[in-house]
């Protein structure tokens, strides 16, 4: 399973121009530096310290897929280690975005596998097989988010996308970072911001 479109250019910053909701919390960063990752969500609702939900989520994940995961609260365990990067590595997922913490942050770098997550912690999930869920709509940093919502994640953050409104909402930013680049131009030959703002509003 892949994106029906290339993302890889768009900033999650430039669609912050233009929209309000859809941003996860900035709570959640980036592991990897300088780092973009999108493509559909597969969702996963873990409960506690139960690990077992993401054991089943991870066997069940295609490629290009983008892990979601609802830590429902839980701020001590962390649910994403050496072992899941690995697996999701091998099963072609191409990132991780946890409401929670991770472990074995040196491991997720030597594997180079994508996280965004609330920090790091070293008491980890155990299968306890109570509950959770995935693929259903789950809460992850503020957001809500369905299975093959369209998630991108770069340096500034995480954005989900409605897949059916992701391609109009990519060639909107991919048109206002191409504006961008004639306004610093603009700015380096010796404009001022004031007079590039103005003349931006008046009528052509």
């Amino acid at each position: 399973m892949t994106s029906q479109f290339d993302l890889s250019d768009i900033e999650t910053a430039t669609l912050g121009h233009f929209l309000e909701s859809g941003f996860m919390s900035p709570a959640l960063q980036g592991l990897l530096p300088g780092r973009t990752v999108f493509g559909p969500a597969l969702t996963v609702r873990m409960l506690g310290d139960d690990g077992a939900m993401l054991t089943e989520a991870l066997s069940a994940a295609k490629p290009g897929q983008v892990i979601v995961i609802d830590r429902c609260g839980d701020l001590r365990h962390a649910c994403w280690g050496a072992v899941t990067t690995a697996a999701a590595k091998a099963r072609g997922v191409v990132g991780a975005v946890i409401d929670g913490f991770v472990t074995d942050r040196s491991a997720i770098e030597q594997e180079d596998f994508p996280v965004w997550c609330r920090g790091r912690s070293p008491i980890t999930t155990k299968p306890r097989g109570l509950g959770g869920d995935f693929n259903v709509t789950v809460g992850c940093g503020g957001v809500s988010v369905r299975p093959a919502d369209i998630i991108l994640a770069d340096e500034n953050g995480v954005a989900v996308l409605d897949k059916d409104q992701a391609a109009t909402h990519a060639a909107r930013a991919r048109k206002m970072q191409e504006d961008e680049k004639t306004i610093l131009e603009r700015l380096r030959a010796g404009e001022t911001l004031a007079e590039i703002t103005r003349s931006a509003k008046q009528p052509a």
